[in-house]
């Protein structure tokens, strides 16, 4: 693949992933859930993924090639593993795009309503959802993010920097006009207080009022590592530049959003907190007689999401790219066009996403979905990192992470209690679409011919299975949404940690050895001189 990307548009990459419908819909769910409390899940989120990002940065300094999300766990626990965490990681990426859609669909009804007299979403019970014209909308929209993918990466990525100024700019502006014009800090104690849920609500917003899934994104810079000109200083670059500038991003706008709502919003509880129309910021500025900032956010509610769209399209091929490197999938997806598209992978990407839209019809319906099955994969991250600092400790790392011995283990931990807090409801179906892969892997091994079958490292594998069980069953017994609450809240979250540790120092004994590693690692550095 060329190296077509720069450091501003690599950060820009990232940036424009986590800059997307999160902001325009994220303050008012994580409200609706923990209330003005809100607050503290955005600053604690802020700081997990943070930590997370800091593990990333290293990763993806240390061995720049595209999809290193996929290759990293394969390089330290092998196959096995490698394929495990690719196909989570692919769920989630793959799935990003029809949201993204979605959420720009959700803020465009009103004006297409009342521009062309027809509504492309409706509401079922709480749900809002895309009917048969939203169908018809949102391919229109996927197919534009497949056009431009089928392109070429240097001008995504020139497309991507220009939409990107217009994302920080919008949710800045929106920040400084709210503040300005109404900000009332007694809406921070006002309908049935500043915690109503307490502490569960605080968490449970981290997970499914889309804390967690706005933050998400800034490992992209590392998908398309193998595409920037200086990778091992650009890498880490632009995946701590790009959480910094989210996390000050998300968390002002959160206050912004409760200081300028009416006073009387709250009167029936904060979970009961809704507006006359889908967009919750238009419907805030519409009402303190700020129409032009409304028409703003309007055009921005198409603008954000279409960036983020348009980035994750082109970063599922990318992803499918490297399991197909890697033996797991058909050698279709490896396909390069003249100008070094996985074209096989962003089309697949575009028919998948399309899927999508059926089960999942509307923006809240895969906001928890997307963000357990994207912490799974942050989890392997943490095993990876540590891993492959004793597998391979002299290896040149541009940016070492200090205290990693420490911070990883914490991370892993972090990263299974946001599994936890999505609870029962969403987790279930997770499990079930992880299944599904494991099926896949099992049809593909069985019909290939003996010579051409993935060696598979059973071994290395060994604490692979018992994590997701564990993490299956721990969800199950939980306090929170649809579990059994045979473990009280606090409880849950106490075994869930003593279970992510075990797991953890049981997985790092299960590493492969250096040898094995370095092997891998040369393969990827030939194939990708290759390209």
């Amino acid at each position: 693949m060329r190296r077509d990307v720069g450091r501003t548009a690599l950060l820009f990459t990232s940036v424009g992933s986590v800059i997307g419908s999160g902001w325009l819909l994220g303050a008012m769910n994580a409200t609706q859930i923990g209330g003005p409390a809100a607050i503290i899940s955005w600053v604690v989120g802020a700081v997990a993924i943070m930590l997370l990002a800091l593990i990333h940065a290293e990763l993806g300094g240390m061995h720049p090639v595209n999809g290193g999300m996929v290759r990293f766990p394969h390089y330290a626990f092998g196959s096995l593993v490698g394929y495990g965490m690719g196909w989570i990681y692919y769920l989630g990426s793959v799935t990003l795009a029809p949201i993204e859609v979605e959420a720009a669909i959700q803020y465009a009804d009103k004006w297409l309503h009342e521009a062309f007299g027809f509504h492309v979403m409706h509401l079922v019970g709480t749900s809002v959802i895309l009917n048969g014209a939203g169908y018809a909308v949102a391919a229109v929209l996927m197919i534009i993010f497949t056009l431009i993918n089928l392109w070429g990466v240097s001008r995504l990525s020139r497309a991507n920097t220009t939409i990107v100024w217009w994302k920080i700019a919008v949710p800045v502006l929106t920040i400084i006009v709210l503040v300005v014009t109404q900000f009332k800090t007694s809406n921070f104690t006002a309908g049935d207080g500043f915690a109503p849920a307490g502490v569960k609500g605080i968490l449970s917003a981290i997970a499914t009022g889309g804390v967690v899934f706005a933050y998400l994104g800034f490992e992209q810079a590392i998908q398309f590592g193998g595409e920037t000109r200086n990778p091992k200083r650009n890498i880490p670059f632009a995946v701590v530049g790009s959480m910094l500038i989210g996390a000050v991003v998300y968390i002002l706008l959160q206050v912004a959003f409760l200081g300028a709502l009416n006073p009387h919003a709250a009167a029936h509880g904060w979970a009961k907190l809704s507006f006359n129309q889908f967009g919750p910021f238009a419907a805030i500025a519409t009402g303190l007689g700020l129409g032009w900032l409304a028409v703003i956010l309007y055009i921005d509610a198409v603008v954000s999401p279409g960036g983020t769209g348009l980035i994750y399209t082109g970063s599922s091929a990318r992803l499918s790219y490297a399991l197909s490197r890697n033996g797991y999938i058909p050698r279709a997806f490896e396909k390069l066009d003249d100008r070094g598209v996985p074209w096989v992978g962003v089309i697949f990407a575009f028919a998948v996403g399309m899927i999508v839209f059926l089960p999942f019809p509307g923006w809240q319906k895969l906001v928890g979905f997307i963000t357990s099955v994207s912490v799974l994969i942050y989890a392997g991250q943490c095993l990876s990192l540590i891993a492959m600092r004793r597998q391979l400790p002299d290896w040149e790392r541009p940016f070492r992470l200090k205290g990693a011995e420490v911070l990883a283990p914490i991370g892993f931990v972090i990263a299974n209690l946001i599994v936890l807090f999505a609870g029962w409801t969403i987790d279930s179906k997770m499990f079930e679409a992880i299944g599904i892969g494991l099926v896949l892997l099992a049809v593909s091994q069985l019909t290939r011919s003996p010579e051409d079958r993935v060696k598979l490292d059973w071994a290395s594998s060994a604490w692979m299975w018992p994590w997701l069980l564990g993490l299956l069953v721990l969800s199950l017994l939980s306090s929170f949404t649809g579990g059994k609450n045979d473990l009280h809240f606090g409880v849950d979250m106490g075994v869930t940690a003593v279970f992510s540790l075990v797991i953890y120092f049981f997985a790092l004994r299960c590493r492969l050895p250096p040898e094995a590693v370095r092997e891998r690692m040369k393969t990827a550095d030939a194939e990708l001189e290759q390209e």
